[in-house]
C-alpha cells in the first residue's frame, strides 16, 4: 500500500512539473497576431479574398498575359510579413503560395489567377440536334430534318464557368430567323449567333436503334455527336425512320452506322438476332448502296455488307473473329493501342494526317489513361481455322480490300470499293476504334486518340468524292 502511495505522489510530481515547463515555453511564444491578407492585386487587379478556403482568386480578361504580373498592392494584418512583398514580379502561370508569419503564427494562402472565358461550349436543339460552334466567327449552325417546326425551338446551351447567357439556356426560341445570344463573365463579353437550317434532304445521316440521339448508347451517342458537329447537312435519324421511308435520300451520299453493344457480338447468328431492328431494313440500305451510296460501318455495323449483298449474298462471310467488354467496366490502357497499316496502303486515304507515333505503319488510337471496351469484329487468318487461308484468299472471297490488320495479321479495317454504280463501302473493325471512355485517369492527356476523329473525316471524304 505504501508504495501504490508514492509512486501516486511521484506521478501527480511529475505531471505538475510538466505543466510548469509547459506554461514557461507559451508564455514565450508570440500567439496574438493575425495572419491575414486584406487586400492585394495584381497589375491593378483586384483579388477576391476567401478565408474558409485560404485562397485568393485574382479574375483577368480572357486573354491575359499571366507569366509576369507585378503584386500592386498587398496588405497584411497588422504586424505580419509575408514570403511577397508588394512589387514582386510573379509567374501566374501556376499557383502561388503566399506564407504570412505574425510573431510564431503563420497561416499560408493560395493565389492563382482566372480567365474570364465567355464561350458557348456546345449549343443543344431539343436535346438531339448538335450545333456546329465556329469560336472564332462567333457563329453556330444547327441543322434539324426539314420536318421540325423551327419557330419553337428549346435550346441546351453550355457555357464557360462563372459566365451567364441571354436569352437562356432553356428558353423555347423562333429560329426561322439568326437568334443572337450574349455571353457575359466578369470582364469578358462574347455575342453569338445562331442559325438553324432544316434539311428536307441530308448529305449524310448516322443510323442508330433508338428514337432520338440522346437514347442511344455513350458510345454511339459519341460518335453521333462529332458527325452533326464536324460534317456539314449532316442528320441522325433511326433504321425505323429508314424503313418508315419518311427521310429524303436524294442529296444522301452516305449513311453511317456505329454499333456497340456491351459484351460484343460474338458471330453471324448473334449479329442476326441482336441487330434485327437494323436487318429489318436491309432491303432499304441494299437499294442505298446499289444507288451509289456509301457506307461506312464500325464496331460490329461490319458484320452488315455480307446481308445486303456486297460479298455476293454470302451471309457466311461476316467477321469471324468478335468480342468486346462492359462500358462501365472497360480495360484501362496503359499506353497508346493501335493496329498496323496493311502491306501497300500506307497511301490509301483513310490514313492520312494521323498524329503518328515510333512506327510509321500503325495507327496508334489511343492514350494511357483511357479505358476501352477494346470491342472488336474482325477476320482470323490462318489455315488453322476460320476460312481464310492467307490475306489473298479472304480478298478473293469476300471482294473486299485489306487496309489495316492487327498484330496477329488478323483483318481489322477494309474496304469495298465502289464500282459498276454501287456505293463505296468502308469498315473498321478494330477494337482500337473507339469513341467513348466512361472515365479517365489522373494524368489523361490526349494525343493519339485525336486519330479516331482524323481517319472518321478521312473516312467521310473519301467516301463523299
Amino acid at each position: 500500500m505504501n508504495t501504490k502511495i508514492f509512486n501516486i505522489i511521484g506521478a501527480i510530481c511529475i505531471i505538475c512539473g510538466f505543466a510548469a515547463c509547459s506554461e514557461d515555453n507559451v508564455s514565450n511564444l508570440k500567439l496574438d497576431g493575425d495572419c491575414l491578407v486584406e487586400s492585394i492585386k495584381l497589375d491593378n487587379y483586384d483579388g477576391t479574398i476567401d478565408l474558409a478556403s485560404r485562397s485568393i482568386l485574382v479574375r483577368l480578361p480572357e486573354v491575359y498575359t499571366t507569366s509576369s504580373m507585378k503584386v500592386t498592392a498587398l496588405k497584411l494584418s497588422q504586424g505580419a510579413v509575408c514570403n511577397i512583398q508588394q512589387g514582386d514580379v510573379l509567374n501566374l502561370d501556376a499557383a502561388k503560395v503566399l506564407h504570412v508569419t505574425n510573431g510564431d503564427v503563420f497561416l499560408d494562402w493560395t493565389l492563382c489567377v482566372l480567365h474570364d472565358e465567355a464561350r458557348i461550349k456546345q449549343f443543344v436543339i431539343n436535346d438531339i440536334y448538335q450545333g456546329t460552334i465556329d469560336q472564332d466567327a462567333k457563329t453556330i449552325t444547327v441543322y434539324v430534318p426539314g420536318s421540325v417546326d423551327i419557330t419553337n425551338l428549346v435550346p441546351s446551351i453550355t457555357i464557360s464557368a462563372n459566365a451567364t447567357v441571354t436569352p437562356g439556356s432553356g428558353v423555347a426560341q423562333d429560329f426561322s430567323q439568326p437568334v443572337t445570344y450574349k455571353v457575359t463573365n466578369n470582364s469578358a463579353e462574347s455575342t453569338y449567333t445562331v442559325t438553324v437550317i432544316a434539311i428536307s434532304a441530308p448529305s449524310a445521316l448516322f443510323l442508330g436503334e433508338a428514337s432520338v440521339m440522346n437514347d442511344l448508347d455513350a458510345e454511339a451517342k459519341a460518335a453521333c455527336e462529332w458527325m452533326l458537329g464536324n460534317i456539314p447537312n449532316s442528320l441522325y435519324a433511326s433504321f425505323a425512320d429508314l424503313r418508315a421511308g419518311t427521310l429524303d435520300l436524294s442529296q444522301c451520299k452516305i449513311i453511317w452506322w456505329h454499333y456497340h453493344v456491351d459484351g460484343g457480338v460474338d458471330g453471324h447468328d448473334v449479329f442476326m438476332a441482336k441487330a434485327s431492328f437494323a436487318l429489318d431494313a436491309k432491303n432499304e440500305l441494299r437499294a442505298f448502296y446499289e444507288n451509289g451510296g456509301a457506307l461506312l460501318l464500325t464496331r460490329y455495323a461490319t458484320n452488315l455488307p455480307s446481308f445486303i449483298g456486297v460479298t455476293g449474298d454470302d451471309e457466311w462471310t461476316t467477321p469471324n473473329n468478335c468480342w468486346g467488354q462492359n462500358e462501365d467496366a472497360a480495360e484501362l490502357c496503359g499506353g497508346p493501342w493501335s493496329f498496323c497499316i496493311f502491306d501497300g496502303q500506307n497511301d490509301h486515304p483513310l490514313w492520312q494526317n494521323l498524329i503518328a507515333g515510333d512506327n510509321p505503319n500503325e495507327v496508334y488510337c489511343t492514350d494511357a489513361g483511357y479505358h476501352i471496351t477494346n470491342s472488336t469484329a474482325q477476320y482470323h487468318i490462318g489455315t488453322d481455322w476460320g476460312g481464310y487461308d492467307n490475306h489473298a484468299a479472304w480478298e478473293a472471297r469476300t471482294g473486299g480490300k485489306i487496309l489495316g490488320v492487327g498484330g496477329d495479321g488478323a483483318v481489322v479495317a477494309w474496304e469495298y470499293p465502289a464500282t459498276a454504280g454501287k456505293g463505296g463501302i468502308i469498315c473498321i473493325g478494330s477494337g482500337c476504334y473507339d469513341w467513348y471512355s466512361y472515365t479517365y485517369e489522373a494524368g489523361y492527356t490526349e494525343k493519339f486518340h485525336k486519330n479516331i476523329e482524323i481517319m472518321t473525316q478521312n473516312a467521310f471524304d473519301h467516301l463523299m468524292e
